[in-house]
């Protein structure tokens, strides 16, 4: 008998669920937006970096160049970009120095974490550590430079 009535109340959750189905629709996949920036802007030579996780929020900048201070006053990257950064694309020219390097200490080539042109981007950087160890929850500045200038840990994903 009480199968029976777990039969009943079963069918009769699912003639609601057909009855009012549900308008709520399922969030994107991780990457979904970096994804869709990618096939906007393709491989134009630029490093680029957003205040949200997935390439979104606001785009702190785009730089073709090294910038040397995420918090200073020049540069495609300026005052709080340096703090605000979770997530970066590398839309760099492949071939020779198309890796980017993003480094945790202002003038310091010590503890770094790079971006390989064939990864694209990294839709949330604070799941990744520097060199050092430290997690990676800010950018001191980035500099292109090759794969072969990366150590083996280094590797945003």
């Amino acid at each position: 008998m009480r199968k029976l009535g777990t039969l009943v109340t079963s069918l009769g959750l699912l003639a609601l669920g057909a009855a009012f189905p549900s308008t709520a629709q399922a969030a994107p996949q991780q990457g979904y937006y970096c994804d869709q920036t990618w096939s906007q802007t393709g491989r134009d030579g630029y490093v680029r970096a957003w205040s949200g996780f997935d390439c979104t929020g606001t785009l702190l900048g785009a730089a073709y160049d090294n910038d040397l201070s995420w918090g200073d006053q020049g540069g495609a990257f300026q005052n709080r970009d340096a703090y605000e950064v979770k997530s970066v694309m590398n839309n760099g020219y492949v071939g020779g120095r198309d890796v980017v390097a993003f480094y945790e200490i202002h003038n310091s080539g010590a503890s770094y974490v790079c971006l390989s042109p064939y990864e694209l981007y990294a839709d949330d950087i604070t799941d990744n550590h520097f060199t050092s160890g430290a997690p990676v929850n800010h950018i001191a500045f980035h500099r292109w430079m090759t794969a072969a200038d990366c150590a083996g840990n280094s590797w945003l994903t």
